[in-house]
């Protein structure tokens, strides 16, 4: 496998970090670039000694600055995880998904457009979807997207599209489905053992605790994401990533209560939603990755125990 010039957009957050971790192992060089918003210094840190690692803070929003980067480092390939995650954030602020989601990835393009890079490996997210009690395949419409987030993701899909059209780029969207692991900074785990470690009495669960959706672990995604780009060759190459089981967010807490032996009263807020934007149940169709004959090794369940563990 040649190795190669690889930009990892977001390389210190959550995924990005694991993403690293994975591409540095497999003998690559790569440029981690971050703003520390939900990335943390001390998630790729272990890589600052490596002599294929290098690290650039900067905001990717500033195109200027993104194009002076492009040009410099002579970037083969980009892996675009800088993002707005947290869901929740940005209904309360409604240009962070605006700007971290899709202004990031106008800025990233056009620096594409100023250097020799061709190859663009985009994060997109189930909430492009409408909701739907289909699993959901790649081809599902229309897109109806009811959060700011996933209707940022979906925004970034068709600016790759055009950019992919005008300037012969080639581009990977893959819409992942909840992840977790270590390194999270929110969601549903984070959540519950944060409250649970401020008040070991009572966990509020928002909505009815009977939201089910498939939950991956990182590891997972990373070995799906990096299969996907390897076996796919069109200009515009598009899959889910995931699992094709559920699990509840009783369950979940049920497995973090079970795991911090502890005993706490459940209190429900109410509502099949745990907040807005929020889609309460939803399944993926994964015949597309599939026959790239790779499948996830952990289900919800196991995805769910061991990223407890990996969290307290």
């Amino acid at each position: 496998m040649p190795k190669e010039n690889i930009l990892i957009a977001g390389g210190a957050g959550f995924i990005g970090s694991h993403l690293a971790d994975h591409l540095i192992a497999q003998g690559h060089h790569i440029t981690v670039a971050d703003n520390f918003y939900l990335g943390r210094w001390q998630n790729i840190k272990h890589l600052d000694p490596h002599p294929n690692f290098s690290f650039v803070k900067v905001d990717l929003r500033n195109t200027s600055k993104t194009k002076k980067l492009f040009v410099k480092e002579n970037f083969s390939i980009v892996y675009h995880l800088a993002a707005n995650s947290d869901i929740g954030r940005g209904l309360k602020n409604r240009r962070l998904d605006l700007e971290l989601n899709f202004e990031t990835t106008y800025s990233i393009l056009e620096a594409m457009t100023t250097s020799s890079c061709r190859k663009i490996v985009f994060a997109s997210s189930s909430a492009v979807y409408q909701p739907s009690s289909k699993p959901l395949d790649e081809d599902t419409g229309p897109f109806l997207p009811i959060s700011f987030y996933g209707a940022s993701k979906l925004a970034a899909e068709g600016y790759l599209s055009a950019y992919a059209e005008a300037f012969n780029l080639q581009v990977w969207i893959v819409r992942f489905a909840n992840v977790v692991g270590g390194r999270a900074t929110h969601g549903v785990i984070f959540d519950f053992i944060k409250k649970l470690k401020n008040n070991p009495k009572t966990l509020e669960i928002l909505g009815d605790g009977q939201q089910s959706k498939p939950y991956i672990h990182v590891q997972d995604l990373i070995e799906g994401i990096t299969h996907f780009v390897k076996h796919t060759h069109q200009k515009i190459n598009c899959a889910n990533i995931g699992v094709h089981d559920r699990i509840t967010v009783k369950k979940i807490a049920a497995i973090v209560i079970k795991t911090m032996k502890i005993a706490p009263k459940i209190v429900y807020t109410g509502g099949s939603k745990g907040w807005i934007g929020d889609v309460p149940k939803y399944s993926y169709n994964l015949k597309r990755v599939h026959a790239l004959h790779w499948k996830a090794k952990y289900s919800s369940t196991e995805a769910i125990k061991k990223a407890v563990l990996a969290n307290l």
